[in-house]
């Protein structure tokens, strides 16, 4: 009777932490990143009555006789599958879709999270609501090093792109098979020099006459009017012909005007019009960070007042041979442990990591109706031990009412 008592009580201890962890659950049906639990129980010991006896030439074996002795909580396992995607639209939230876990340190110790509500604090870190620094790989010249070890995420407030100067313009369109001789076209391009100042010059596209293998022959001629000497468009078959690579001999498609490399490989030489026209150069400004975008891989990008965009950054990514090993610390902060193994840091997308979702962030993956379905079970199991205690005084209470 009193292995009776004590299993009741073990029951009734059991599903109160069962309850424990379902309330803890549901109180946390909101809660970006939390991952919910699960009870798991086990049988304790059990005490030998009989034990198995082996089979004789005369008579079978038997079994052994046990009778149990409670139940105890074996684990509590946390379900990492994913959460569902709220859209916030703002770009410093991100939620990581896949596995993985964002990385930040507190106090100098790395911690792991699954809730990616982060801003830019006041000396450009990113952080977290309690102010832990996200961490990652700082770009150097818009180059990502994943292969360092990840350090703070820093946006640089107030980083400026120098000017370019401009080297390379391409041109596209037809130049008219029909045109005479002195024909030509001027084509504005606007270019910037070393100081980052933008100014426009005219390429004029002249129909010429010029001598090809003893021979006089029509070409395209391209003229700065700079005092810089022209250069001569040969055309084959209606397609323009660049300069040959010194390597291959292969038609690069480009040609050296001046300062300057045209690219010619899209012009045309066809009956029609003449609408040739420069499709892009490059060369820019000086430009000043203005905004920023997420990738999905994690990087952030800058995008800076002369339109240029260049990447910042690129956030870290975690993953552990076994999740259920972390250690939940409260602020859905994650530490690793002994047995979930070392960190496998890398970049999203890679190794098994996930993607990052800019402007989203993921929600509680707690599941009301299971939830409340468990506080059913719970309840009962909970009513049902507290009835073998009240079965066991009752049976106590008949033995010592047999003295009366």
């Amino acid at each position: 009777m009193l292995r009776s008592l004590f299993s009741g009580i073990s029951g009734l201890r059991a599903h109160q932490q069962m309850m424990d962890v379902t309330g803890n659950n549901i109180a946390n049906v909101n809660t970006t990143g939390y991952k919910s639990s699960q009870a798991v129980f086990q049988d304790t010991l059990s005490q030998m009555v009989n034990a198995a006896g082996a089979p004789q030439p005369q008579a079978g074996g038997t079994n052994p006789a046990q009778v149990g002795l409670g139940v105890r909580l074996a684990s509590i396992n946390a379900n990492f599958s994913q959460g569902a995607a709220q859209t916030t639209g703002k770009s410093s939230d991100m939620m990581i879709q896949g596995d993985g876990f964002f990385v930040v340190k507190s106090n100098g110790e790395s911690l792991y999270t699954r809730a990616g509500s982060f801003t830019f604090d006041g000396n450009g870190s990113l952080t977290t609501p309690n102010g832990q620094i996200v961490q990652g790989w700082t770009a150097n010249n818009g180059v990502v090093n994943t292969a360092g070890a990840p350090g703070d995420i820093q946006l640089p407030i107030g980083i400026s792109l120098a000017p370019t100067v401009t080297q390379n313009m391409t041109f596209t369109g037809n130049f008219s098979n029909e045109a005479v001789i002195g024909d030509y076209k001027d084509i504005p391009v606007k270019v910037y020099d070393a100081a980052g100042a933008a100014n426009t010059i005219v390429v004029r596209f002249t129909k010429t006459q010029t001598i090809a293998n003893g021979d006089p022959a029509e070409v395209w001629q391209a003229d700065l009017q700079d005092g810089n000497p022209p250069v001569d468009i040969v055309f084959n078959n209606g397609k323009a012909v660049g300069a040959p690579d010194p390597i291959t001999g292969l038609d690069t498609g480009k040609l050296a005007l001046g300062p300057y490399t045209i690219d010619i490989h899209d012009c045309t030489q066809y009956s029609g019009l003449t609408e040739a026209r420069v499709s892009n150069s490059d060369g820019s400004g000086a430009g000043i960070l203005s905004s920023y975008t997420v990738s999905n891989t994690g990087q952030i990008v800058g995008v800076f007042s002369n339109g240029l965009k260049q990447t910042l950054g690129q956030l870290a990514l975690a993953n552990f041979n076994n999740v259920n090993g972390l250690e939940k610390i409260g602020d859905s902060m994650f530490r690793s442990t002994v047995n979930s193994g070392l960190a496998q840091v890398g970049a999203a997308g890679s190794a098994g990591l996930g993607l990052i979702s800019s402007g989203m962030l993921e929600m509680s993956n707690v599941d009301l109706a299971q939830e409340f379905t468990n506080l059913v079970i719970a309840q009962r199991g909970f009513q049902a031990n507290s009835r073998i205690i009240t079965t066991s005084d009752e049976i106590l209470q008949e033995l010592v009412n047999l003295k009366r």
